[in-house]
């Protein structure tokens, strides 16, 4: 199976996939249960518990080892570049989300009439360490598993 059947049958990419609706899914669940509202919308949204980014290229990375083995150099690629991807979820875009809320502010307080913004900054961007390292954990689990 050389052609593009083979997609449905690649453990990592079936692995990144299954960990990102499975984070996804849960964000879901934790509003429900923390705000009691339904909101379908964290299903697409970026930021929140757990990090989907986080999970989605470790159960790849992990899913690489299974395949590979914990030695090949895809492994080790593939582990520096999910660092990577952490880092920015826990700092970069959690900075960004910050940046966001405070312009928000400033134009509420000064109102709309000196600066025209057909919508608000989305202020949920990035994570907590907490939210990504539960995402790394669910990356672990899932890439193991589905290798």
């Amino acid at each position: 199976m050389d052609g593009y059947e083979s997609i449905f049958t690649n453990g990592v990419l079936l692995s990144a996939i299954v960990a990102w609706v499975l984070a996804q899914s849960v964000k879901v669940v934790w509003v429900l249960i923390k705000e009691h509202k339904f909101n379908v919308e964290r299903m697409m949204g970026s930021g929140g518990m757990p990090s989907a980014h986080s999970a989605s290229v470790v159960a790849a990375t992990f899913a690489i080892g299974e395949v590979m083995g914990y030695g090949h150099p895809m492994f080790g690629l593939s582990w520096v570049m999910s660092f990577i991807v952490m880092y920015d979820a826990a700092n970069v875009r959690m900075a960004a989300g910050k940046q966001a809320k405070v312009i928000n502010r400033i134009i509420a307080e000064i109102g709309d009439r000196n600066i025209h913004m057909d919508e608000e900054l989305k202020e949920l961007l990035g994570h907590t360490y907490l939210e990504v390292f539960v995402g790394m954990v669910l990356g672990v689990i899932i890439g193991v598993i589905l290798g």
